[in-house]
């Protein structure tokens, strides 16, 4: 009787387990076809670059909707090609644009960073620029996070993945997300280019 005891137990553990993985396998496919099916546009046309982590994009965007659909608009109906450099606030302390227009840097003049309480969207509007992406979670910090500045720094040394920037995709980081923008890339000495401020949900 002990033995049929255990060997039902060691089933019920099993079959809880698989349904737990295939609970969040779900979860995760769910969030991608979500992203895909693009109820979150609202007109929007960007592409957005393969590595996102579609269920953070999910859960942040149904927290704050108000704030995602200010930032896709304002990406949409202004002129970016005319934007004057400097800060554009779309939502006060909530939602904000920097603009830059200047030279790329060496690899070695660039370096990681992730942050707390905004997220970043950002967005080259001509030129194109390398930008790498890691997980933060596992990475050694090298500058503990600065809550004035909201962001961390974290090894140099550390791989991630690369994308080259162009005018056509968005790339959206979340605090998990460490990144490392403005590389340089043969044949573009020069890029302008927009990173938005989202204030993110806790």
């Amino acid at each position: 009787m002990k033995t049929i005891n255990k060997i039902g137990i060691g089933i019920l553990v099993i079959v809880c387990f698989i349904s737990t993985t295939a609970s969040a396998q779900m979860s995760k496919n769910a969030a991608k076809a979500w992203v895909k099916k693009g109820e979150w546009r609202n007109g929007f046309k960007l592409e957005l670059y393969p590595g996102l982590d579609n269920a953070e994009f999910a859960k942040q965007y149904r927290a704050n909707k108000k704030y995602w659909d200010e930032a896709f608009g304002y990406i949409t109906n202004t002129n970016l090609d005319t934007l004057s450099t400097g800060k554009h606030v779309i939502d006060g302390d909530n939602v904000f644009a920097t603009v830059t227009n200047g030279p790329t840097k060496e690899m070695d003049k660039t370096g990681w960073e992730a942050h707390h309480n905004y997220l970043d969207l950002h967005l080259v509007i001509s030129g194109r620029e390398k930008v790498g992406v890691m997980n933060a979670k596992t990475a050694e910090v090298t500058n503990p996070y600065d809550a004035a500045k909201d962001v961390e720094n974290f090894n140099s040394n550390t791989k991630g993945d690369w994308y080259v920037e162009d005018p056509g995709t968005l790339y959206i980081f979340f605090p998990q997300n460490a990144h490392r923008p403005g590389v340089h890339v043969d044949g573009y000495d020069k890029v302008k280019k927009m990173v938005i401020k989202v204030k993110m949900a806790k």
